[in-house]
């Protein structure tokens, strides 16, 4: 049932109504199917390349794992950046990362790989492995090491630990991080909740996915905002920040809501509600593909409003903003990358978001890409 509430002239819909546009998708799944869905292979699905979608990944930190999801001496295999991947927490607690494949007959190290000391041991033939060198330090049953392995042979990945997050620099030449993580108080305050999570698919690019951070008018016709938003755009060297205030309509009547969205790169993305119960959301996005993203949101919330007389609402907004990217996903899955946009006025600062985004591309021949066009209004 919709409600709404009258502003001025204007009717303001209840904004926990479902969109139409994108709801006819949604509509009918339980909240089991959904959360299947969430994660569900994407049927008849088109390649990235007709899509647009293989135009490289962005350099950034991204997110690996959770901290607590690697024990030392533990070992695991991970697919990230189109590149088979092998993790290890040394005896020394340091987490460490390399290209999966052994140099010698290429066997997966991340499956049934060990840790030795702080090496990485192969499963076949127990060559090992250095994280931060990226050598050839041990082969047991042999005396000599080949001068091809004593050298550096695969990549290592720079690490770091922050946020109860493992984090990993990415760039496509291989560069030292250009910036670093950024520490967010909320995810070590013992005052604050154990991070709820939930997880999606999404088959799209991050480039895409952050690109709905500026454009404004999908707020109200894909999440039912009730009216248009309107933001403050900070833009950075490397880091980005919005502030989105909304009335959102509810049968008691109109609330602000305000939105505190914050960037250090295209990898490191976290969330700030206000208005009805604080909450962090650490969003969590890391391209597996070209076109498919692993997606973890991370929330927490102060204990007080969590388990207090607003754990109603603690749990509202949680689930709301589940909702939206739902939502988003009916899109996502399916959308293009549209190098030559017709942006309309009411659209918000694409271009500009486009303009700004490309520094994250050091090798993509970018300024040969045309402009977005403004239609007329």
């Amino acid at each position: 049932m919709t409600a709404s509430a009258t502003h001025g002239e204007v009717a303001v819909e209840d904004a926990r109504t479902p969109p139409v546009a994108v709801w006819q998708v949604l509509e009918k799944m339980s909240k089991a199917e959904r959360e299947e869905w969430r994660v569900a292979p994407l049927k008849n699905a088109v390649s990235a390349q007709e899509r647009n979608l293989d135009y490289g990944f962005p350099l950034g930190w991204y997110p690996m794992m959770l901290s607590n999801e690697l024990e030392i001496g533990e070992v695991k295999p991970l697919r990230y950046f189109a590149n088979d991947l092998a993790i290890w927490r040394g005896e020394d607690g340091d987490v460490r990362m390399v290209d999966a494949y052994c140099r010698h007959l290429g066997a997966h190290m991340g499956h049934g790989g060990k840790v030795h000391g702080n090496l990485l041991e192969c499963p076949f033939h127990a060559w090992r492995y250095d994280g931060e060198e990226g050598v050839v330090k041990e082969i047991p049953y042999s005396r000599t090491i080949p001068p091809q392995v004593k050298r550096k042979c695969t990549r290592t990945w720079h690490m770091r630990e922050a946020n109860q997050v493992i984090w990993a620099w990415y760039h496509p030449q291989d560069e030292d991080p250009l910036f670093d993580i950024v520490h967010l108080p909320e995810a070590s305050d013992p005052e604050w909740t154990e991070f709820d999570e939930c997880r999606w698919t999404i088959y799209g690019s991050i480039q895409n996915m952050a690109e709905n951070g500026v454009d404004f008018a999908h707020f109200k016709y894909i999440h039912g905002t009730a009216t248009m938003p309107t933001a403050e755009l900070e833009w950075g060297d490397w880091n980005r920040r919005g502030i989105v205030r909304a009335k959102l309509g509810t049968p008691r009547g109109e609330v602000d809501g305000k939105i505190t969205a914050t960037s250090n790169g295209p990898g490191q993305n976290w969330v700030r509600f206000e208005g009805i119960c604080e909450t962090l959301l650490i969003a969590c996005i890391t391209p597996v593909e070209y076109d498919e993203l692993h997606v973890r949101y991370f929330y927490t919330q102060p204990r007080t409003q969590k388990d207090g007389p607003t754990a109603g609402l603690a749990r509202a907004i949680i689930a709301d903003v589940n909702k939206q990217l739902d939502q988003d996903k009916v899109v996502w899955d399916r959308m293009r990358y549209e190098a030559n946009p017709i942006i309309c006025e009411g659209d918000g600062p694409i271009p500009k978001f486009r303009q700004y985004y490309e520094r994250f591309y050091p090798t993509r021949a970018s300024k040969a890409e045309r402009k977005p066009e403004l239609a007329d209004a």
